[in-house]
């Protein structure tokens, strides 16, 4: 909800009739200006305002996880042809798993993690010490599919591994145990439209918690530096590669690509976020005022790229 007033803060209202939807299981509405809320009609997303029916052009995804970042909006906007402001459906479903996202991308020479998947009902198959002397200590155990850094644990110690699956298996289906890399943490966005490529400067993220948890997420236990503190020659680096990454995947719209620097400025994929944050302190609208330009014109593009 904080990504959608940020979001409709930075779409020009001179330009645009600008309506906010919220979707509950079995509920979709929109809100009213006067604070009233329609039902949406799902055959076409229309819906009744101030005694007319409002048939929207476009639509800004910003449901951070399912379902609105695994493909299942995407698909039902496809159904009705209505244009979107994110990737693809088989994008979105990729991105959204980190296991087939890192495998995936790992075929195109992309340095990720070492990482196992665990499935529910099958978590007692492979021993902890098995996981140890595969992907060593300390190492991750997160939800593959999910956000937000729920139900992820950095573990130390063997005896801490169990319980940290447990945890992460009542978030999910299944679980990724994820080799640590210790270095610098960046992320960068970027966005393409018919005319032009646009990458905005990077980010260094310091965490003040063992990674980059909920808390660090959300509650400021974090540094952010625009630009990162990086030498030019990385900076361009991890440039290229962000724009690579999102040629490779067909993206569309805005994402941002987590990464981590480790020894010899080795660039490692951490994740791609295709419906980042978008309030008016997220890593997005930073990089956007860092790089000078207007987010309001890199709404307009994203939104003009795709409509008639």
């Amino acid at each position: 909800m904080r990504s959608a007033e940020g979001i409709a803060s930075f779409i020009d209202s001179t330009r645009y009739n600008i309506y906010k939807v919220e979707i509950h299981a079995g509920k979709w509405e929109a809100l009213l200006p006067d604070g009233s809320r329609s039902k949406i009609n799902r055959d076409d997303f229309s819906f009744e305002a101030e005694g007319k029916t409002i048939h929207p052009d476009f639509a800004y995804i910003t449901i951070h996880g399912a379902p609105g970042e695994n493909g299942e909006l995407q698909g039902y906007f496809d159904l009705i042809k209505m244009p979107y402001s994110t990737c693809g459906v088989l994008v979105e479903a990729m991105t959204y798993d980190k296991f087939v996202l890192n495998n995936y991308m790992r075929a195109y020479g992309v340095s990720v993690a070492d990482s196992l998947l665990i499935k529910i009902g099958r978590d007692k198959e492979v021993s902890d010490e098995d996981i140890v002397s595969r992907i060593g200590l300390p190492c991750f155990v997160k939800p593959s599919r999910g956000g937000s850094s729920f139900g992820t644990t950095k573990v130390k110690t063997i005896e801490a591994l169990r319980p940290a699956i447990e945890l992460a298996l009542k978030e999910g289906e299944d679980v990724m145990v994820e080799a640590f890399m210790g270095g610098t943490e960046l992320t960068c966005g970027c966005y393409k439209t018919k005319k032009k490529s646009v990458v905005f400067p990077i980010t260094e993220v310091v965490s003040k918690n063992e990674f980059f948890d909920y808390a660090a997420k959300y509650n400021n236990e974090s540094d952010e530096i625009t630009p990162a503190r990086i030498s030019e020659s990385l900076a361009e680096r991890v440039s290229k590669l962000t724009l690579m990454i999102y040629d490779i995947l067909g993206c569309y719209g805005i994402i941002r690509i987590d990464y981590i620097i480790t020894a010899g400025d080795k660039i490692n994929l951490l994740e791609i976020n295709t419906t980042p944050g978008m309030t008016a302190t997220s890593f997005i609208p930073q990089q956007v005022r860092a790089a000078g330009l207007d987010i309001r014109d890199v709404m307009t593009d994203i939104i003009e790229d795709r409509t008639p």
